[in-house]
């Protein structure tokens, strides 16, 4: 059954350019780091868009440095072909790519802002997340704590957000002018995200995580 979307949620997902409904869905995936689950998720088979954000909140028009205040996380939403890849499938491999079984955060990065969620954005959707945390639960024999919330507003980011792991940009670091792209790869490596990824996921750990510091 396809989902239909308040005017205020469709308003707000800003999408970039039309597609056939049959064709078209989205995700909602809180997983830390936006540039991080971005950068994962994007190189996916069948993933058309990623759009770093914000959602969960109570307050409209988050910012970078406001959306805590306001109960969001930061997040992603995914728009895929589902003939290619389905929301189930996506789920996994997402559920794979963060620490599942912490509550306070994700790697190096604290707080409710960047914790885990899954937003559905109906039913169908919040099904089939559940039975992806299952999974993942029987696998790991350990406990998830990855909630499936209520469907929520996606607000997305500031531009310079976007793309971020792939920009040429010049940005300031305490190591001097380096790229968008570079300072990304030292922040990943520096957080420790992949390296805590395999340690809780071991060989089901995302394949197509990159190499740390790659």
């Amino acid at each position: 059954m396809k989902r239909l979307l308040p005017l205020s949620f469709v308003a707000a997902l800003a999408v970039a350019a039309p597609f056939t409904q049959a064709q078209a869905e989205t995700a909602i995936l809180a997983g830390g780091c936006f540039w991080c689950v971005e950068s994962d998720l994007e190189a996916l088979p069948g993933v058309r868009e990623v759009v770093s954000g914000y959602a969960g909140g109570t307050t409209q028009n988050p910012t970078y440095k406001t959306y805590e205040h306001g109960g969001h996380r930061e997040v992603v939403k995914v728009d895929f072909d589902e003939s290619k890849i389905s929301y189930g499938d996506l789920v996994g491999i997402f559920l794979r790519t963060i620490d599942v079984t912490d509550p306070g955060g994700q790697f190096c990065d604290r707080g409710h802002g960047y914790s885990s969620a899954i937003y559905p954005l109906d039913e169908a959707q919040a099904g089939q997340a559940e039975e992806e945390i299952a999974q993942a639960r029987k696998i790991l024999d350990a406990k998830v704590v990855t909630p499936v919330e209520a469907s929520a507003i996606f607000w997305p980011a500031e531009d310079y957000h976007q793309n971020y792991y792939k920009s040429d940009v010049r940005t300031l670091t305490r190591f001097g002018y380096v790229s968008r792209a570079d300072a990304y790869k030292g922040y990943r490596k520096g957080c420790g995200r992949d390296a805590r990824v395999k340690s809780v996921w071991g060989a089901e750990a995302y394949k197509g995580l990159p190499k740390a510091g790659s």
